[in-house]
């Protein structure tokens, strides 16, 4: 799945150790999953596939890079359901046509899987089963929390809910990298891009970020975790 495995770096951003995911037969589920994988590249704000399109065929996996999940609704409004790093599966729909269309927000590397082919690897290997099991229950959790931030949450608890998010897939967790605009963060959030930035200036006025126009430095944590548990 991440290449010939040869590096840790290859291997899925979740924390697990490669004994520990030796032990658990995931190590197996990638080697075996690996053989029926196409690895492709797409350039910034190319599409991956587009909504509408015929879906069900395929599902992915994030390489390295950055992919945003969106729907363009009726009324023209754009709504970004999910942003996509390394390590990260998406693509999974049961439809005859793709209801969202998938786009690099920066140049990203993927693994294309054929649906048809994993379905029957999961027949025969547990180990692959096991591992498609877990990633369904995973995007599961996602979305869920993703519903708990746009019904309960004001405009500045989305915004510190989601940079605190981020900063928990870093190694350096006060360092968080926004390969995405600001406006992609406003659809995803279910706020205006004016909204995005005005908050942003004002978690900067109160000390407790500092913001590039590709990270924010997380100065103060303890406040910000205040704000996205009230």
């Amino acid at each position: 799945m991440y290449g010939q495995l040869k590096s840790t770096s290859q291997l899925p951003n979740n924390g697990s150790s490669i004994p520990d995911i030796a032990r658990s037969g995931q190590l197996d589920a990638l080697i075996a999953l690996e053989q029926i994988g196409t690895r492709l590249r797409f350039s910034r704000n190319q599409e991956i596939y587009g909504q509408g399109e015929s879906g069900g065929y395929c599902w992915y996996k994030v390489v390295s890079g950055t992919v945003r999940i969106s729907k363009l609704r009726t009324d023209g409004r754009r709504h970004i359901a999910e942003f996509c790093f390394s390590g990260d599966d998406f693509g999974f729909e049961s439809g005859a046509e793709r209801s969202f269309s998938a786009e690099a927000v920066e140049d990203v590397t993927v693994m294309r899987y054929p649906r048809a082919a994993t379905e029957r690897l999961a027949e025969e290997n547990p180990a692959v089963a096991q591992l498609l099991r877990d990633m369904t229950l995973k995007s599961l959790a996602a979305a869920q929390a993703r519903l708990m931030i746009l019904a309960r949450m004001t405009a500045t608890e989305r915004v510190v809910s989601f940079l605190l998010e981020l900063s928990q897939r870093n190694d350096d967790e006060r360092c968080v990298e926004l390969p995405m605009g600001r406006c992609d963060i406003g659809d995803y959030l279910g706020v205006t891009v004016e909204t995005v930035c005005r908050v942003l200036s004002d978690l900067k006025r109160r000390g407790a970020i500092e913001v590039d126009s590709h990270s924010v430095t997380l100065l103060d944590r303890f406040t910000l975790e205040a704000i996205n548990e009230d």
